[in-house]
């Protein structure tokens, strides 16, 4: 490493952002996002320009090469702009509100996001990624640049009126895109299904052409249709076509090279329409709520290869996304150096592999053998409208073209030993790779994606009965716990880097935290999860809620600096934090036996009802809230020693089945049944039978009698 000082360091270098330390030594006078960047746009009446991203950007970093880097660019920013650079990731306040305006005017959106706002936050141009030429049909970043600096000295009231005016009528289209609407469930579920079913790729799985994305939502969805119209005659086929194209699309997606073959994990999406070709980027939020998804696909079909994938889900978070002391990290870049070229950084080039290498590693016969099973070919797999920048020329992304038994006929093998080949393979490629420069990795820890994590730890060790998972989210939420709130448990904050809080959390962390500790109590009965959840929620409901009209605000409502006040109700890549606080406080007015939850989580659905009628596959998240609000009236109440085998073999009975409409409730020591029967006075009077393990099985606000007999129990958990 050159111990030479860089020639340029700016603002951006007193940050712990690893996004903003990116920038960092640009020869543009980067400010990061707050009061100084704006106290000096008013003194010095210049506009802001606004460049927001994250440190797994491969677009931004492409930007940052072409414009950023460039002296000439930078000191023409730096003499007629206010240049402020945003982490999306750790100011998703921010973000959101300039990408509403840039989605609002250009009808479309992504990063790096480029907006110019007046000194008083108003955006008056915005885009996404610029060339740093004219090139066809986009105007390059210099002439843009030139243009707006243009308008800004000759021009400027007429820009400041604009500016206000847009600000003004969508903020006034927002408020009015709220106006609510009565749900019919049935009717919501019908068009949830059609939708997808009418998307669904036959060939390929999934539900779209290319690019693909893993939408892990709309497969928990497809499996609630699935079971709730399981018994009905006339939607059988139905019923059976939404589990197909669920197990189809979950096992297309671990078979293509979107699934990271060799060291698990899934990347963010396939650029084609095959799941062969990804975008190689790795987020945490990914990982968390597919492993939520696998866990459930796994529920209903028991597949030992939906089970296969949630253990080297698990494996890849916890080697490469784990902090020592429990929290997870961010995301994991889709470009790196190139093996042997110091400085040459490509995307993808942690993954990919020449067919000579693996000659090399595994030898010729087995070689060969290997390479026709994942697809690997001499000229490189990837098709042309896969890598239109020719990127991927001469190498592969390995993909299950062939499973063992076509492989094992071609070759006149035994699939035993195609097997072992595979197996012997994949080992010696991850250590081959282990050599290679590593991608970058974005060691944030964001409390929202570390509720989606510790949800699908919970879930996915529930499901399979694996208690280091459940141990991995226990870990996670202390983590949390202690390092990113002011004090244990309160205040909570965005995110935690080398000891330093981020921002204030926003609606999302707080969503994504109860939903992770809902499950987190579900799968391990320790109440301090569900105490910590119900305490987080009151804290949301203080900090967010419209207690009007309904609904979340994205940032709290006394929030500096903020030019739109917004609802999330879209699912896309993370949840809304609308559609995921009507999930936990549908789920919570259950166990803890409270009806404003369910109050509260009604009028979310009947604020965003327009949107979940005639659109439910763009708010999986809420249709869930919608189908529990609707079906959600059962419970089972375990009772016993939890360390004890035969309790243990009553807990497995209940977990390991797909019950999305019931909740699991725990009660033992006197301490723990006094704070629940506080809660929920229907636990009071319940008792275990003989200091047995002890089951009780409610549907409808109507309970069975207590069970000590597993044959017994498990019968009435088919029942559900």
């Amino acid at each position: 490493m050159s111990d030479r000082q860089p020639k340029f360091t700016n603002a951006l270098s007193r940050e712990k952002s690893p996004y903003l330390l990116q920038h960092a030594h640009n020869p543009v006078n980067w400010l990061p996002w707050g009061d100084e960047a704006i106290a000096k746009a008013k003194a010095e009446q210049k506009p802001i320009f606004l460049s927001s991203g994250y440190s797994t950007c491969h677009w931004c970093h492409v930007m940052e090469r072409e414009s950023f880097e460039n002296e000439e660019v930078a000191a023409y920013i730096n003499e007629n702009f206010i240049p402020v650079k945003v982490d999306r990731e750790e100011r998703p306040d921010v973000d959101l509100t300039y990408m509403t305006y840039v989605q609002a005017a250009s009808g479309g959106g992504g990063w790096p996001m480029s907006v110019f706002l007046t000194p008083d936050l108003k955006p008056f141009f915005g885009g996404t990624y610029f060339p740093p030429e004219n090139t066809q049909g986009r105007i390059g970043f210099k002439n843009l640049l030139r243009e707006l600096s243009k308008a800004w000295h000759e021009d400027r009231e007429k820009l400041l009126q604009s500016s206000a005016r847009s600000i003004a009528k969508l903020q006034e289209f927002l408020d009015g895109e709220n106006q609510g609407a009565a749900v019919q469930t049935g009717v919501m579920l019908q068009k949830a299904y059609d939708d997808l079913a009418s998307s669904y790729d036959y060939h390929e799985a999934g539900f779209s052409g290319a690019p693909k994305f893993p939408r892990s939502s709309s497969i928990n969805l497809l499996l609630r249709i699935h079971q709730a119209w399981a018994k009905d005659p006339a939607k059988k086929s139905e019923s059976d076509w939404a589990l197909e194209m669920t197990f189809k699309t979950l096992k297309a997606m671990a078979n293509g090279g979107i699934w990271d073959q060799v060291g698990g994990g899934m990347h963010r999406y396939a650029v084609d329409a095959y799941w062969h070709i990804p975008h190689y980027e790795k987020m945490l939020y990914d990982q968390g709520q597919l492993l939520w998804a696998y866990a459930e696909g796994f529920q209903v079909t028991q597949s030992p290869f939906l089970a296969k994938i949630i253990r080297d889900f698990v494996t890849y978070v916890k080697r490469d996304l784990r902090d020592d002391q429990g929290g997870f990290y961010s995301a994991e870049d889709a470009d790196s150096t190139v093996q042997g070229e110091e400085g040459h950084k490509k995307e993808g080039a942690f993954y990919v592999w020449k067919a000579a290498e693996i000659d090399e590693l595994l030898g010729k016969e087995e070689g060969s053998i290997f390479r026709y099973a994942f697809g690997v070919r001499r000229d490189g797999n990837a098709r042309p409208e896969s890598d239109p920048h020719g990127e991927l020329t001469g190498v592969n992304t390995l993909f299950r073209a062939f499973s063992i038994k076509k492989t094992a006929e071609f070759f006149k093998k035994s699939p035993e030993e195609v097997q072992d080949i595979q197996t012997r393979g994949l080992t010696l490629l991850f250590e081959a790779r282990c050599k290679r420069p590593r991608p970058h990795r974005d060691d944030k820890v964001i409390t929202a994606w570390n509720g989606l994590m510790i949800s699908g730890l919970a879930r996915a060790g529930a499901a399979l009965g694996e208690d280091d998972f459940i141990s991995l989210g226990e870990k996670a939420a202390n983590f949390i716990h202690e390092h990113l709130c002011d004090q244990p448990g309160q205040g909570l904050h965005r995110s935690w880097r080398q000891g330093q809080k981020g921002p204030k959390a926003f609606a999302s962390d707080y969503a994504c935290l109860i939903h992770g500790l809902l499950d987190l109590y579900q799968a391990g009965f320790e109440v301090r999860w569900l105490q910590w959840a119900s305490q987080l929620q009151e804290e949301m409901d203080l900090l967010f809620l419209d207690r009007e009209k309904g609904g979340y605000y994205s940032v709290h409502t006394d929030m500096a600096h903020s030019v739109l006040r917004i609802k999330e109700d879209y699912d896309g890549a993370e949840p809304s934090p609308n559609s995921l606080a009507a999930y936990n406080l549908a789920r919570m007015s259950k166990m803890l036996d409270r009806e404003e939850y369910d109050k509260r989580a009604r009028t979310i659905v009947e604020l965003f009802g327009q949107t979940l009628q005639s659109s439910p596959t763009a708010v999986p998240i809420l249709a869930l809230a919608a189908d529990f609000l609707e079906h959600g009236t059962q419970q089972i109440v375990l009772m016993g020693d939890k360390l004890k085998d035969d309790f243990k073999r009553f807990r497995k009975i209940s977990q390991t089945k797909f019950l999305p409409n019931c909740v699991l409730l725990y009660q033992s020591s006197t301490e723990v049944k006094d704070w629940l029967a506080g809660q929920n006075l229907a636990l009071a009077s319940m008792e275990d039978k003989d200091g047995l393990p002890t089951a009780y099985v409610c549907k409808n606000f109507s309970c069975q009698a207590p069970t000590t007999l597993e044959a017994e129990f498990a019968r009435l958990v088919d029942e559900l």
